[in-house]
């Protein structure tokens, strides 16, 4: 059975978090760390995935004024609040030790692990609800997230213990489709925490680990023992954090895209959203892509995969686009959790016939 250590990097600011996140996926690909799984709490702080424009999914400066922290995460999936009254759990492990076909393989068993320990510890009824949610009664108890880099499975998630659903939606700007398509008036309706599903009594953060943990042993068949973060960990993280995770330019790498000659499409599916931003060159027949950046809340691996087919697409006509985003695909064979390549081609295709049209 794997053998895992098991850390806790406590409260610690949001940006510190991620960037100690990108230090055990660094060491674990390098063999220097066990598989390991790692709590973490915050302080008030929004965090929005790897691929989100960041003026489009927070209210940037209700954060600001309020002291909420604004952090960009390495995986991808939506925009989320979090606070002192949320734990989070993450995994790093060897695809050999635990192997899976595919990225929604170990989504679905990794949720139901911590469902099925929530659920033994609280006497609740949490339920994985695809595509990576988990569940209880239909409200969100955890959001999860991770991708693949090279044998190295990056996997974390949250547990909602107490926390103001108002507060947390003042901080986000939640697109209508997604209430939408949930039948809900407000966001507010879409979440759970322990401390409601218990007659208003929040349970302790160690008890909550402890039904983690409880899940991954039972269900996954772990071989956990307790541990402490490393001196390589500490010091990798602040390198990570003061020299990218940690500045403006990798929070705000992708802001508001909107802008003079810029055409944009959306799309939302049961998978997500993904939006196109593509300003085009040439005139007539003549005409091809000049920049391309997509965003959205969708998962991919590895996460640089939308960066290599935004490049793969610049320089190209305006009638091969669709071809182009079809060839990328077909070689490069991304594992997508969420999104399909039919779906790429479509909302690329949308910007660029508004921006020929325009």
């Amino acid at each position: 059975m794997p053998v895992f250590r098991t850390i806790d990097t406590g409260l610690r600011d949001g940006r510190a978090q991620i960037a100690f996140d990108e230090a055990l996926i660094e060491l674990h690909k390098a063999g220097k760390i066990p598989d390991t799984v790692r709590f973490l709490r915050f302080p008030p702080t929004a965090l929005i995935g790897r691929h989100q424009a960041m003026s489009h999914e927070v209210k940037v400066a209700h954060c600001r004024a309020n002291g909420i922290g604004l952090v960009r995460r390495i995986t991808g999936g939506g925009a989320i609040y979090f606070d002192e009254g949320q734990i989070g759990w993450e995994l790093v492990l060897s695809r050999k030790r635990l192997p899976m076909p595919s990225l929604g393989d170990y989504t679905r068993a990794i949720c139901e692990a911590v469902a099925h320990g929530l659920s033994q510890t609280f006497g609740i009824e949490a339920r994985f609800r695809p595509r990576n949610d988990i569940e209880v009664g239909g409200q969100k108890l955890c959001g999860t997230g991770g991708f693949f880099d090279g044998d190295t499975l990056f996997y974390q998630g949250t547990v909602l213990i107490d926390v103001d659903p108002a507060r947390m939606m003042a901080c986000l700007n939640v697109p209508a489709a997604k209430l939408q398509k949930r039948d809900l008036d407000k966001a507010e309706q879409r979440v759970t925490t322990l401390k409601a599903l218990l007659g208003g009594t929040a349970p302790a953060i160690p008890k909550v680990q402890e039904a983690v943990l409880l899940g991954f042993r039972e269900k996954l068949g772990l071989t956990l023992e307790p541990g402490a973060p490393s001196e390589a960990e500490e010091t990798l993280a602040k390198k990570v954090h003061d020299e990218t995770i940690g500045t403006d330019e990798f929070v705000f790498e992708i802001d508001d895209p909107r802008g003079a000659e810029v055409s944009e499409a959306s799309l939302t599916g049961a998978g997500g959203t993904v939006s196109a931003y593509v300003r085009l060159e040439g005139a007539g027949g003549a005409r091809r892509v000049r920049e391309l950046l997509l965003t959205g809340d969708f998962f991919v691996t590895p996460p640089r995969m939308v960066l290599d087919l935004e490049a793969a697409l610049r320089g190209v006509p305006v009638s091969e686009v669709g071809a182009a985003v079809d060839a990328f695909f077909a070689a490069s064979k991304p594992d997508l959790l969420t999104i399909a390549p039919a779906d790429f081609r479509s909302v690329v295709e949308k910007a660029v016939t508004a921006g020929s049209a325009a």
